[in-house]
C-alpha cells in the first residue's frame, strides 16, 4: 500500500513538474500584419480640365477671375500687368518629382511652369523663389531675346542642348520637369533638352552673377510649389499630372 501511494505521489510530482515547465514555457504571439504602405511613383492630375480645384492665386485668397477653362485647357488671359501679380499655384508642396504638362501659347505670348515656390508677402512673384521652366515665343517676341530668355531654358541658369525641337505657336507641346535629390531635367515634345545639379558651385556661381545676384532666397527651398505664370500674355495648359518621387 505504502509503495503504491509513493509511486501515485511520483506521478503527481512529475506531472506538477510538467505542467510547471509547460506554463512557463515563452508565448509566441503572431506578427501584427504589415500596414499598407501609399504607393510610391504613381501619376497624379493636377488639374481635372473641368476647375480649379487645386489652385489658387499666388500669395492671394479666394476666386481666381485672371485664368479659365476653355475646352479642357487651363488658360491664362494675360490679365496681369507685367510678369507680377496673376501667377497661380498648386495648393500642395512638393519635393521630388516628375511634373508633366502640354501647352501652347499665341504668336508673342510669353509664360513658364515654376516649382519650390515658397508664398510670403515679401515675395511680389513666383520667380523670386521658384526655378523656371521658360516658356515663349522663340521667334514672334517682339524684343530680342537671349539665349537664357528662351524656350526649356531653366531660366536665366541653363540653356537646352539641340535636341529642343519646338512646334509652332499655336500648337501643342509636351514638357516634362524632373527634379530628384538637386538632380534636375528638362525635356520638350520627349528629348531631354537640358540636365544639371542644383547648388553645387557651377550653381552657385550662375546664381550669384547672372540675374538672380539680387534674389537671395531664389532655387534655395526644397520643398515648394508648382507655380503657372501669367506674365501678360495667353498662355494654355491641360494634362498636367505629378508624380512624387
Amino acid at each position: 500500500m505504502k509503495q503504491k501511494l509513493k509511486k501515485i505521489g511520483l506521478i503527481v510530482i512529475a506531472a506538477g513538474l510538467t505542467l510547471g515547465q509547460t506554463s512557463a514555457a515563452p508565448v509566441h504571439k503572431p506578427k501584427p500584419a504589415k500596414q499598407a504602405t501609399p504607393a510610391k511613383g504613381k501619376w497624379v492630375s493636377l488639374f481635372d480640365g473641368k476647375t480649379l480645384n487645386g489652385w489658387h492665386g499666388f500669395n492671394k485668397k479666394g476666386e481666381v477671375k485672371n485664368w479659365t477653362i476653355v475646352d479642357g485647357a487651363l488658360v491664362c488671359l494675360g490679365a496681369a500687368q507685367g510678369d507680377t501679380g496673376g501667377d497661380i499655384v498648386t495648393d500642395k508642396a512638393y519635393t521630388n518629382f516628375e511634373l508633366s504638362w502640354e501647352w501652347k501659347i499665341d504668336k508673342g505670348s510669353n509664360s513658364g511652369v515654376m516649382y519650390h515656390v515658397i508664398e510670403d508677402p515679401k515675395y511680389h512673384a513666383s520667380y523670386e523663389t521658384g526655378p523656371e521652366y521658360q516658356i515663349i515665343d522663340d521667334l514672334g517676341w517682339p524684343d530680342k531675346l537671349e539665349d537664357w530668355q528662351k524656350t526649356g531654358c531653366d531660366y536665366a541658369m541653363y540653356l537646352p542642348n539641340s535636341q529642343k525641337k519646338l512646334a509652332p505657336v499655336g500648337t501643342w507641346n509636351t514638357s516634362k520637369i524632373v527634379f530628384n535629390n538637386g538632380h534636375v531635367e528638362h525635356w520638350l515634345n520627349g528629348k531631354k533638352i537640358l540636365a544639371f545639379e542644383a547648388w553645387t558651385d557651377d550653381w552657385k556661381q550662375k546664381k550669384t552673377t547672372g540675374k538672380w545676384k539680387d534674389y537671395p532666397d531664389y532655387g534655395t527651398a526644397k520643398t515648394g510649389l508648382i507655380a503657372l505664370q501669367d506674365h501678360g500674355h495667353k498662355a494654355y495648359f491641360r494634362d498636367i499630372k505629378i508624380k512624387e518621387l
